[in-house]
């Protein structure tokens, strides 16, 4: 468990956790890296829960338990990481249960809960930079091409929020971008340096291009060989034909990018509420415990977790 994680949680929960801790280790003899994961998943259980006011595993419910495993589905995590999670919080239980420091294990009944909706296909880390090499940037399209895939997955944009990115919106000093969801909802994102490299290079040498006289930009970031905004459609085909020229036998398409960007976040261990803030969940009931956070600690879980930040 890290100080970091120590200092959000209560002392109750952080004492149950420390003495399966020391059981799994003394006990059990797991190796170091089972311990760290069961650790994880449980530390981030109970974060969760004290958000829900919750100081003590006693308190926990069937409700809190079915909840997180429903946002860990939301965030993107992938099934096998869920029942992961599932079963080191299971194992926990047990453990809290036999000892008697709670009254019922909740995790008895406990299952995945059925998705509502097929998610699209998760590319890999290693396809994901095999699509963004795909542009041609010798070309002016390519280079525009090349700065909207590096900025869908530093971000996690949806392509209707990258669509209406105006200039004004990139944020380069704080390394960050102003994003307009859902209901105009506005929230701020952080993007990496490498992003915002490619969006500087296509704002100076090709969009210039890209403007035709008489026709209004509205500092709409991307724009099309006629001097208007790119549609959705536009950013569709973009992202298909980087996947094709890349030889991925995959249902790609601009919200795979954003699946990606989460799961690629969270597996990497990234913190949910941060994660939450990124995304703009506003959509789920637990988003109200991830929207007052501090804008420079998001800032620096992206950058440590993002494999292009």
């Amino acid at each position: 468990m890290s100080s970091e994680t120590k200092n959000k949680l209560a002392h109750s929960l952080i004492k149950d956790i420390t003495s399966y801790k020391r059981y799994l280790t003394f006990e059990k003899g797991v190796s170091d890296n089972t311990l760290n994961a069961y650790i994880f998943d449980i530390s981030r259980f109970a974060e969760f829960s004290q958000q829900k006011d919750i100081s003590s595993f006693n308190d926990i419910t069937i409700q809190h338990l079915n909840q997180f495993l429903a946002l860990l589905e939301e965030i993107g995590l992938a099934l096998s990481s869920r029942s992961r999670n599932l079963s080191s919080i299971r194992g926990f239980f047990t453990f809290l249960f036999s000892n008697k420091v709670i009254d019922h294990d909740i995790t008895e009944k406990a299952e995945l809960p059925k998705s509502k909706r097929l998610l699209p296909d998760t590319l890999s880390i290693q396809e994901i930079f095999l699509i963004l090499d795909q542009p041609d940037i010798e070309t002016k399209a390519g280079m525009r091409d090349k700065a909207i895939l590096e900025l869908l997955y530093a971000s996690g944009l949806r392509v209707s929020e990258l669509c209406n990115v105006k200039q004004r919106d990139i944020l380069f000093p704080q390394e960050m971008i102003r994003v307009f969801g859902k209901g105009s909802k506005e929230r701020i994102v952080p993007v990496g340096e490498t992003a915002l490299g490619w969006i500087q290079r296509y704002q100076h040498d090709i969009r210039p291009h890209f403007m035709k006289s008489g026709v209004s930009t509205d500092d709409i970031l991307f724009l099309n060989q006629k001097g208007r905004g790119l549609s959705r459609m536009s950013i569709w085909n973009i992202v298909s034909c980087s996947v094709s020229l890349a030889g991925i036998d995959k249902h790609v398409h601009p919200h795979t990018f954003r699946h990606s960007f989460a799961t690629h976040l969270l597996e990497g261990g990234a913190d949910l509420r941060a994660l939450q803030e990124m995304l703009g969940h506003s959509d789920i009931s637990t988003t109200q415990i991830y929207t007052h956070l501090d804008r420079e600690f998001i800032r620096e879980v992206h950058r440590t977790f993002h494999p292009r930040g």
